[in-house]
């Protein structure tokens, strides 16, 4: 077994090496005593040494070497050889594996307690890399999935399912049962999903196996288990929480409830749907604790962001936010009411569902069933005495009127609409039955916005895109000769969990209405409005948007090319992308 060097005291070595003094020692030693941290970190948090000077100190002097985690590429059968609990107490990670020796990285290399405890715990020689503690600890979070957690978890629930005296009911009470098999799977799921920053989980159903997808960054993931009996004990205990009525199976249900999830309080979005072999269950999770990004973070660029902020402080009009499912307009309109929510401003919403709780606001939580819709909300808005009325989504012909109505006679009206782009949306509110000149008269501008993968910075490369792709911009740009030589892709690592992308971006196309565009409107002359919008000082189409981000590393020429897609084919592809932006 390979043996550590020898115990050398770090204050010394700084000493020595001319790093700190004697006095900010005693000082470090003083507060490492109060606070009961190592002396390293004691010394970090009072600047007196930075984190890497440190680490390539004691490289340099244990003759080891120093890991940087952010670009390492992992080998998951290799981790597993140190057990997780073992991993975060020593804060320590195998890394690789040479003749039979681990190659370990610890944030302490001088710790030779926890030296001896992972040599015991993995029965390999061993030997030292010293790496950073915040980039341990990030890792810790991804390379130790609860995936197998999951898998015998569910298996010991399937376990007790199997007993023919079992009472389900039994499983799914109300009483103390954290220790219950199927608590202890939900609270696995709910935590892998969170460690995993997923905006979805999908538990499907299927005739030999049950499937539990999460999507992330927008794309599902997917982890399949055999048994298939577990199904329906997680829907009984899921329909429990969200207080639904678990006898009813045959027809679609909605519910929410919050969980704590790793001192994350996360508002849970539940809906069931009967299929061919049981209860098929999607949850939508959005973070509270984090609470909602405002205009300034979501990435509107500055030019749109300035023409939106004019727009949404008119004292009255229609504003439009459009997109398919899942792009984003939730909280672009979410950030929009935090701008305006101010005491002296009187703001209702007609939501379904509610999703964010604002304080000051009052929100109405549609409910078709006992005759609560979006037009009859947005009547009774009207007798509130309102300045600011939003509007989930203009489903129908008397709430578009009633909403264009009411931007005429002294309200501003924000709402949203399942459009592809900026110019169809007007045109839209036309073929729902409005009249044009109602239109005309209330609409003050479109927002048109998609959601965008991030190139993952860990794994980013340049590359020179093909001839294919070259065409492609070119005829996309109409020809512009600065388009730069290359192009940013990512090559997949654990930060992103080998796909290239990591977090998502919004794009956005504004049409801001001017006498051109308001007259053809009038007409209700589809291709006029058409031509005179693409000529309007502010617009700029979505593609060229996702363009630009490319051109600046942000995201790669497949996203370029996905949004152009899908607007040319004027589908929801982005259906396929379903994470609000940060929710």
């Amino acid at each position: 077994m390979a043996e550590p060097k020898k115990k050398i005291r770090i204050g010394d070595l700084l000493i020595q090496n001319g790093i700190i003094t004697e006095d900010q020692l005693m000082t470090a030693l003083s507060e490492q005593k109060k606070t009961g941290r190592k002396l390293g970190a004691a010394l970090i948090d009072l600047g007196y040494v930075d984190e890497d000077s440190l680490l390539n100190l004691l490289s340099r002097q244990l003759e080891i070497p120093f890991v940087q985690l952010r670009h390492y590429q992992f080998n998951q059968d290799l981790i597993k050889k140190l057990p997780e609990a073992q991993a975060r107490r020593f804060r320590a990670l195998v890394l690789d594996e040479q003749q039979g020796e681990l190659l370990i990285g610890m944030a302490d290399p001088m710790d030779l307690m926890a030296f001896d405890e992972i040599s015991r715990a993995v029965h390999q020689p061993i030997r030292q890399a010293v790496v950073r503690e915040s980039e341990l600890l990030n890792t810790l979070d991804l390379v130790y999935r609860r995936t197998d957690e999951i898998s015998n978890l569910a298996e010991e629930l399937s376990d007790e399912l199997a007993d023919d005296g079992f009472d389900l009911a039994e499983l799914t009470a109300t009483g103390d049962d954290s220790d219950a098999p199927v608590v202890k799977l939900l609270q696995s799921i709910f935590e892998d999903a969170v460690q995993a920053r997923a905006s979805d989980i999908h538990i499907e159903p299927d005739e030999k196996v049950v499937r539990i997808r999460q999507r992330i960054d927008g794309v599902l993931q997917e982890h399949v288990m055999n048994e298939t009996r577990i199904n329906a004990a997680l829907v009984l205990r899921l329909k429990l929480m969200s207080g639904l009525n678990i006898s009813e199976k045959r027809i679609p249900q909605d519910g929410r409830f919050n969980i704590r999830v790793k001192a994350k309080s996360i508002d849970v979005r539940l809906s069931t749907m009967p299929t061919q072999y049981g209860e098929s269950v999607v949850m939508r999770l959005l973070d509270q604790t984090e609470g909602m990004l405002s205009l300034t973070t979501i990435g509107m660029p500055p030019k749109i962001l300035s023409r939106f902020k004019v727009a949404i402080t008119r004292p009255h009009g229609l504003i439009l936010v459009t997109g398919p499912t899942g792009s984003g307009k939730t909280t672009t309109l979410y950030g929009a009411l935090s701008e305006l929510n101010k005491p002296q401003v009187k703001i209702i919403t007609a939501e379904d569902p509610v999703e964010y709780r604002l304080p000051r606001i009052t929100q109405v939580q549609v409910n078709p069933k006992v005759g609560l819709t979006f037009s009859s909300v947005l009547r009774a808005c009207l007798r509130q005495d309102p300045d600011i009325v939003l509007v989930g989504e203009m489903r129908d012909q008397e709430t578009a009127e009633i909403g264009l109505r009411a931007a005429m006679t002294g309200h501003l009206v924000m709402s949203t609409l399942h459009t592809n782009d900026a110019i169809g949306s007007a045109m839209r509110l036309i073929d729902m039955g409005a009249e044009p000149y109602l239109v005309a008269s209330s609409l003050q501008g479109v927002m048109a916005q998609r959601l965008i993968r991030r190139i993952c910075p860990d794994c980013a490369t340049e590359y020179y895109p093909t001839e294919q792709e070259r065409i492609w911009l070119t005829s996309m740009v109409d020809g512009l000769s600065d388009i730069p030589e290359t192009f940013t892709r990512g090559t997949g690592c654990y930060q992103c969990s080998n796909t290239g992308y990591k977090g998502r971006i919004g794009i956005y196309e504004w049409l801001e209405m001017d006498d051109k565009t308001l007259s053809n409107l009038r007409r209700a002359d589809a291709d006029g409005f058409a031509a005179a919008a693409k000529e309007s000082a502010y617009y700029k189409p979505l593609e060229l948007c996702a363009l630009d981000f490319a051109m600046d590393g942000i995201t790669s020429l497949d996203e370029v090319f996905r949004v152009s897609a899908t607007l040319e084919d004027a589908g929801d592809f982005d259906d396929d992308f379903d994470l609000e932006f940060e929710e």
